[in-house]
């Protein structure tokens, strides 16, 4: 009776529902032949797309299960790469601190919280209509000498914590290294971007480039290439890859023909074939693209046969530079270039593939002004989204809902809609709202002004991790207006005493959000719905099922800031209210198998960041434990244990030196290589007889895509004909 009213009170019985739906989810997901997600078999060429019903694909098979558990860490860091590594390995790092601290919590100190008084008031088949305090340290008497318990436990776990933060950090640091020297040559090693260019009159970019690093680097520069603002080209090219997908699928099935009216956006006029009228459009396209790519030769010179002023317009005062050697190119990356520090500026050069190219179309106001707007912007989103918060707040409250809404008092009183309003629906808006907050989060990212890719999901993973905190944390656990939250935070002496009272108070509702809001993440993570959703809206319009087959990147930014919030609740709740680390723990158990299998059957690495996630997980985890320590010392304050809540204080300090300590041994490694490494990798390349091969390559690695032949299948019967034919270097 206690167990299925205790269920009741936190809403989840709707979250076992999802649970499984979530496990058929997993029985079905892959037949007993593991069969790869068709999108990346076809990309690997080991399959071929059919239009036949599979009915062997909706029967249950737990085959894949076997596969995902067995799968070895060199072998996932053979196929998604060793991002895909320390993601798992932050699903792991989780998994051992909650073990850890779930056998403390269950077995000690929830028989502790549930021997105080309060128990003894408290009516269980009426447990629904109650908070979970009778489980929380709120039900434990003060000043007991119980209360010593849990400050022991917040000792060990700090320190078990720690030990595993630096057994991780140093782990990943050595496969970090390791990585490095075990991998090919890769051209972003041997390459930084040089910006605010100085040109002098008379002379181009190209020029001030070749001569300036030809004098200063002459042993070691080998070619550049200089930036051009091709946001027009792109576009162009965009619109030609859509039109000649639309007439191969048109080709493709000549018995749905289609006709197009030619005035008035189809209303009227007469009929022209689809195809005729795309072709046509292709044509014109083609030729925009072809006058638009003449102007510009791959070596970096400039042929335009317009004006000087329209060659300086789409001209960047910024150029990838390659050198012989990665001891070379790191010279040249620390290296202040000249006298006048606005000049000359070097950053490390991204992947080729992962450059963000649109970056180079804005110019330095246009970025300077964007970093404002995007911080105005977070601050808006931050405000705004309170409003959902309060929402749901007053969900999770029957009393505070029947004083906003009076003539909803007698459907309040039914017991299931009770249940369902306050257990479930509240966690089920605000995961909604959340859906919204990372594509945001990544778009303020794009504006922003990082060059890559990876740079930009990094930054957007930060955004959103403590948009997180903020938003779902703590404007929950204050639950008021957003002046009611600016006041605790300009009086930081009341901060621990207001944690203290607020956090085990909001115990029910985390429980019930681990359950809506990562259950239901991980059994939606093996369905894809949301992709399937966006597949099944786009396709009526865009009329390409192509698009269906390109394979997904993983989105590190959604899923990231999840994992370290739940590490958050379960490191701030598990002295506090215990009974919420099963749950913790059931999600990061289905999150490691199901992760396990997207990584090796769904997803396909976009990029390479050679774990450079790991500090912002080992920063969120560091202020998790801070933020622990303050609630202990305010919770052991009201208790009346003074001498607890004294001692508890060291404990933030000796964290923080701990990550100072960190921060000054492994950061560097994921900033930059060494000397030591640098040299001795290009000691190795030295012998190495696919060098010159690697360094012809090189030399135009970094071409801008808008700027090479790009291949288009105007006729269905030949793969080869490109859009643009084009036998000189553009």
């Amino acid at each position: 009776m206690l167990v299925s009213a205790l269920l009741t009170s936190v809403g989840i019985n709707s979250g076992l529902c999802i649970l499984f739906f979530g496990l058929y989810s997993i029985l079905r997901k892959q037949p007993l032949n593991n069969e790869v997600y068709l999108p990346r078999l076809l990309a690997e060429g080991k399959s071929q797309r059919t239009s036949r019903f599979n009915l062997e694909r909706l029967i249950p098979s737990t085959g894949w299960l076997k596969n995902a558990w067995s799968l070895s860490e060199d072998d996932l860091l053979a196929s998604s790469g060793l991002d895909a590594v320390v993601f798992m390995r932050v699903i792991t790092f989780s998994l051992k601190v909650f073990v850890f601290a779930g056998i403390i919590g269950i077995f000690v100190l929830l028989p502790v919280n549930c021997s105080g008084d309060k128990l003894d008031n408290i009516d269980l088949d009426n447990l629904s209509n109650n908070s979970l305090d009778v489980f929380t340290i709120s039900n434990v008497n003060k000043g007991s000498k119980s209360l010593w318990i849990h400050f022991s436990a917040v000792y060990v776990v700090t320190i078990f914590v720690c030990y595993l933060l630096y057994y991780e950090y140093s782990y990943i640091s050595s496969k970090r290294l390791a990585y490095f020297h075990s991998s090919k040559p890769q051209p972003h090693q041997f390459t930084i971007l040089v910006r605010s260019i100085p040109v002098s009159s008379g002379s181009s970019v190209s020029d001030s480039v070749d001569s300036f690093f030809k004098e200063y680097h002459p042993l070691t520069y080998l070619s550049h290439i200089v930036v051009h603002r091709t946001n027009k080209l792109r576009l162009l090219i965009k619109n030609a890859k859509r039109l000649s997908k639309r007439i191969l699928h048109s080709r493709s099935d000549p018995s749905h023909r289609k006709y197009h009216r030619s005035c008035c956006f189809g209303l009227c006029g007469r009929k022209v074939d689809l195809v005729d009228h795309y072709g046509k459009r292709l044509e014109d396209i083609e030729e925009n693209v072809r006058m638009e790519q003449s102007g510009v030769s791959f070596t970096g010179q400039t042929e335009y046969h317009s004006t000087k002023w329209s060659q300086e317009k789409l001209e960047v005062r910024a150029a990838f530079v390659s050198f012989k050697s990665r001891y070379g190119a790191a010279v040249a990356f620390h290296l202040r270039q000249s006298n006048n520090p606005t000049h000359w500026t070097a950053e490390e050069a991204p992947e080729p593939h992962d450059v963000y190219w649109p970056f180079f179309s804005s110019s330095f106001m246009q970025r300077w002004i964007s970093k404002l707007v995007v911080i105005v912007a977070c601050i808006l989103l931050t405000i705004l989204f309170l409003i959902p918060v309060l929402l749901v707040q007053g969900l999770a409250n029957l009393n505070q809902l029947e004083i906003w809404f009076p003539f909803l008092k007698s459907i309040l009183t039914i017991t299931f809609v009770s249940q369902v309003i306050t257990g479930y629906l509240p966690n089920l808006i605000l995961l909604l709202f959340l859906k919204s907050v990372p594509p945001i989060m990544e778009f303020l990212s794009s504006i922003q002004g990082y060059i890559s890719h990876s740079d930009i999901e990094k930054s957007a993973c930060d955004k959103v991790l403590w948009f997180t905190i903020w938003n779902i944390f703590f404007a929950t656990i204050f639950s008021g207006s957003a002046l009611s939250q600016l006041d605790v935070f300009l009086e930081p002496k009341n901060i621990t005493s207001k944690l203290a009272v607020a956090v085990p108070a909001q115990a029910s509702f985390f429980i019930a959000y681990v359950v809506t809001s990562g259950w239901t993440s991980t059994s939606s993570e093996l369905f894809r719905v949301i992709p399937l959703f966006c597949s099944l809206i786009k396709r009526p319009f865009t009329g390409d099922p192509d698009d269906d087959l390109e394979v997904p990147a993983f989105d590190y930014h959604k899923d990231i800031p999840r994992i370290l919030f739940f590490v958050l609740l379960g490191i701030t709740y598990f002295f506090l209210a215990p009974l919420i680390l099963p749950f913790l723990l059931v999600y990061f158990c289905l999150g490691y198998i199901v992760f396990r299998n997207q990584f090796i059957n769904v997803y396909a690495p976009r990029y390479e960041t050679a774990g450079k996630f790991w500090p912002i997980v080992h920063n969120s985890t560091i202020f998790s434990l801070v933020l622990m320590h303050a609630i202990a010392v305010g919770i052991f304050t009201l208790k009346k244990l003074s001498l607890a809540s004294s001692l508890v204080i060291p404990l933030p300090i000796l964290t923080l030196l701990f990550n100072e300590y960190c921060r000054k041994r492994f950061l560097p490694i994921f900033v930059g290589y060494s000397a030591e490494s640098l040299i001795k990798r290009d000691r190795q390349d030295e012998s190495d007889p696919a060098m010159p091969e690697f360094f012809e390559k090189l030399v135009t690695a970094y071409q801008d895509p808008a700027l090479m032949p790009i291949p288009y299948f105007s006729d269905t019967n030949s793969i080869t004909t490109p859009l643009i034919n084009n036998n000189n270097r553009v």
